[in-house]
């Protein structure tokens, strides 16, 4: 029949169809187990599968690297500078018996102390503690989406072939599909939102924006093949809390908002985000500041106690750390959000890199770039902890708590745990850290003098 129907006709028709075809697919084994929150399992399949094809890939870049005298390739490292964690006073004491045989307490200063900041200047500056926060973190073994080892070159036909089988079904295939979902899944937020958005306020529409917001978020999990495992859910933040996680990418609001409903904190946006969100807040009480009320720290603090004093609202979605992470670490935490004195529930993510890099380093990509970057992707796998809620102690302060919070995530989720802003992204150092360091040097100096003054 196809063979007595012109060319064009024939192309349309088969167009028809296939479009038809994925469309089903996708209505049948996506949209519709999103929608009543199941799963047949087809992506930890997928994910199994492509575990044991790196497995191969890997071994396989190793024997023919030893075939070719190739040096292997040298494990991830945190740090390319061995650093023992002791204190100026020790290091200083080391540095004079070294270099002068005398004793701490003999001097109360001497040029070789210049060593010590000479030392961590340099050291600084070869390897920081900031810095490789906002690079993409380096992999063990090839993914085949990018070479992150030198030694990861052409090493035989096969392997090349696979790459280039793998960038066909990432391109060709896996992205339009992504596309097609991520589409429907935002599509549908503003339709639902909106529509719920002119009901009268009462648990209907409560009942609909939970289960609308659930649904959109969902298909959109699902557009980025996203294989999520959550922990400890008895824990999940409830109505009249906050709850606190570390940031790695924007997606991290999907990863969350898909097993939870919040309200989200943010600044109004225009373009197709302002429309998500004048979309979103019709249904749901979200909490959008302008551009202009953001740097107004007490507007928002009122802003925020307002919606928790309410134990009818959402529970609030808060990142303290303001910017993105590599997932490698958890840095300070902003402490607007312990000033409140509501309820914190702590929630750690942690993302495996082999399958894909969530980190958005906003200084070099842009959220088109990123998204491209991420739909182009194996697949987004990580997990999610829920912590048991955490109240701030009348002898703490605001810090305080902010840190104790972080720390417990930063343990749970296996992160470094450090103390710098994550400001310094875009930021110079601010001065009250270097004058902390001189605070301490002079508080050694001037306490051994005050010994030496009482004996």
């Amino acid at each position: 029949m196809f063979l007595l129907l012109p060319f064009d006709s024939l192309v349309v028709n088969l167009l028809g169809i296939s479009i038809t075809v994925l469309f089903t697919l996708l209505l049948v084994f996506i949209i519709v187990p999103a929608i009543f929150g199941v799963s047949f399992g087809i992506r930890k399949v997928y994910m199994k599968t492509l575990l044991k094809i790196f497995q191969w890939a890997t071994l396989r870049i190793e024997r023919g690297a030893k075939e070719k005298k190739h040096p292997l390739y040298k494990p991830y490292v945190n740090g390319i500078i061995a650093k023992d964690p002791t204190s100026l006073e020790e290091e200083i004491k080391e540095i004079r018996r070294s270099g002068s045989g005398k004793a701490l307490d003999t001097p109360e200063f001497e040029l070789s102390d210049i060593f010590y900041f000479c030392r961590k200047g340099i050291e600084t500056i070869m390897d920081d503690e900031v810095t490789k926060r906002f690079s993409a973190e380096e992999l063990e073994s090839w993914n085949l989406l990018s070479r992150t080892n030198y030694n990861f070159q052409y090493i035989s036909l096969r392997l090349t072939v696979l790459w280039g089988l793998g960038v066909l079904i990432r391109y060709c295939f896996l992205l339009p599909l992504r596309i097609a979902l991520a589409f429907t899944g935002i599509s549908l937020l503003v339709t639902g939102t909106t529509v719920v958005g002119y009901l009268p306020n009462g648990r209907c529409k409560e009942f609909l924006s939970k289960h609308v917001h659930l649904m959109c978020y969902r298909i959109c999990v699902r557009a980025l093949t996203a294989i999520i495992t959550y922990h400890d859910r008895e824990n999940r933040p409830r109505n009249g809390g906050i709850c606190v996680a570390n940031h790695t990418s924007p997606i991290d609001v999907i990863i969350l908002a898909s097993d939870g409903y919040y309200a989200m904190v943010g600044q109004i946006h225009g373009g197709l985000m302002g429309v998500i969100q004048r979309a979103m807040v019709k249904a749901c009480p979200h909490v959008w500041f302008e551009r202009s009320e953001v740097k107004d720290r007490h507007l928002v603090a009122q802003r925020l106690t307002e919606h928790v004093q309410d134990k009818s609202k959402l529970p609030i979605l808060i990142f303290p750390e303001g910017t993105c992470i590599n997932n490698t670490s958890v840095m300070m935490f902003k402490k607007g959000s312990f000033e409140i004195g509501a309820t914190v529930y702590p929630v750690a993510i942690k993302y495996d890199p082999q399958f894909g890099d969530a980190f958005w380093n906003s200084s070099k990509y842009g959220m088109v770039t990123y998204l491209l970057r991420m739909m182009t992707s194996w697949a987004i796998v990580c997990s999610v902890w829920y912590l048991p809620p955490m109240t701030r102690q009348p002898e703490e302060d605001a810090v305080q708590f902010a840190n104790r919070v972080k720390s417990a995530i930063a343990r749970q989720g296996g992160l470094v745990d450090l103390l710098w802003d994550g400001g310094l992204k875009r930021e110079k150092v601010k001065d009250t850290f270097k004058e902390e360091q001189q605070k301490l040097y002079s508080k050694m100096i001037v306490g051994n003098h005050e010994d030496r003054s009482r004996s």
